[in-house]
């Protein structure tokens, strides 16, 4: 039984060292991601091991030292910065006597709560009925199994879990088959832009990168934005002329972030595909980050994941503001443009995406035209 005293919002995080690479920074990401979901943490602990323990992951010893920073700190959660088995989660329950929470379900969490449309929503919920799907004993384990009828000709019956378990398959159904409407409809839109010949843009980026403050900056859309992990997380498409490039469509999408959940990529696939079907990707990159490289390289995982991993690509590295890179962009040995460095804070160093942008349209109506011509799908003219 809880004690109820325990605060629920006050949280003890705890970060396993396996050897991997940027532990420490991702258990200080942990730590944005519980403030950023309302939860107020108040003691970090870590350890190494081998390898998880297949009961408590933790094992005993680390378990018994969790549990008593709990109750020194009146926390009523532990959160660990790992994804924990059903089994796992229970057993530590148990133990600690607190409700406990892997990485994954942080996330979604911060993904239903900021969710607004009807699509994101929809998303979030899927994610989050898999992901429940595989933990219902935890609820039902108590229960005997219900009959199936009156007298001796009613037989068992099914189990609570069994019947739980039909009605989250009878809701996934239906939230699949909404959200298949939903993409039909992005279709119809998406065909229509293709035709017309008008450049798509996509911003992709770590979240807290600055998608949405540049995406404002560019299009004026008034998308919110906040220095936070996952501020906005439905897909915002505006339309805008750009000088020297012409009408284009701009989309701003979620946030990624290391270890993300698989529900949750496969939940957004749908929205995803605005990136897949993009004709060029600003990969946004927070220039200040100690760990830049590294988002970068979660960010291109994910595309790869999703099927967006040969869009071509321009890097933008933002918030120049607070690190000491200078304005300008870069070319690569082609003489074509791989990255801008600029803050859409300040706008300082946009000149030099709009001139990317431009030349990138400009290639990509060269293409069309060559192909218009009776140029193979494989010309040689592209840009990328």
């Amino acid at each position: 039984m809880r004690n109820r005293e325990h605060e629920p919002d006050r949280a003890i995080l705890v970060g396993l060292d396996f050897g991997q690479m940027g532990f420490l920074e991702s258990l200080e990401e942990l730590g944005l991601l519980a403030v950023s979901a309302g939860i107020v943490p108040h003691a970090y602990i870590s350890g190494k091991r081998s390898k998880p323990d297949s009961a408590l992951f933790a094992g005993s010893g680390k378990v018994e030292e969790i549990r008593a920073a709990a109750q020194r700190e009146n926390a009523g959660m532990v959160i660990f910065n790992h994804e924990l088995s059903p089994a796992q989660e229970r057993n530590l329950e148990k133990a600690l006597g607190i409700r406990v929470v892997d990485r994954a379900s942080l996330i979604i969490d911060i993904f239903a709560q900021r969710a607004k449309s009807h699509e994101g929503k929809l998303q979030v919920e899927l994610a989050q009925l898999e992901r429940s799907s595989t933990r219902l004993i935890r609820g039902w384990t108590h229960l005997e199994r219900q009959r199936g009828g009156t007298g001796f000709l009613g037989g068992m019956g099914e189990t609570q879990l069994e019947i739980d378990r039909r009605l989250i398959g009878r809701r996934v159904k239906v939230v699949k088959d909404e959200l298949v409407r939903i993409k039909k409809q992005r279709d119809v839109q998406r065909r229509s832009r293709h035709r017309s010949g008008i450049l798509s843009v996509s911003l992709v980026g770590y979240t807290n990168a600055g998608k949405s403050t540049l995406f404002n900056k560019l299009t004026h859309a008034g998308s919110y934005e906040a220095d936070q992990l996952f501020a906005t997380l439905d897909t915002t498409t505006r339309r805008l002329y750009m000088e020297g490039t012409g009408q284009l469509v701009m989309s701003d999408t979620v946030g990624f972030i290391r270890e993300l959940p698989h529900t949750l990529i496969e939940a957004f696939r749908a929205t995803l595909e605005e990136t897949v079907h993009a004709d060029v990707l600003l990969h946004i990159v927070d220039s200040s980050s100690a760990v830049r490289n590294d988002q970068i390289d979660e960010v291109n995982k994910v595309l790869v994941e999703i099927g967006a991993g040969a869009i071509p690509q321009i890097l933008v590295w933002n918030k120049i503001d607070k690190s000491d890179v200078g304005a300008g962009y870069d070319r690569d040995e082609y003489g074509k443009i791989s990255r801008v460095r600029l803050s859409a804070r300040t706008g300082v160093g946009l000149e030099g995406l709009r001139i990317a942008l431009t030349e990138f349209a400009v290639s990509k109506a060269a293409l069309r035209t060559v192909q218009a011509l009776g140029g193979a799908e494989g010309s040689s003219v592209g840009y990328y």
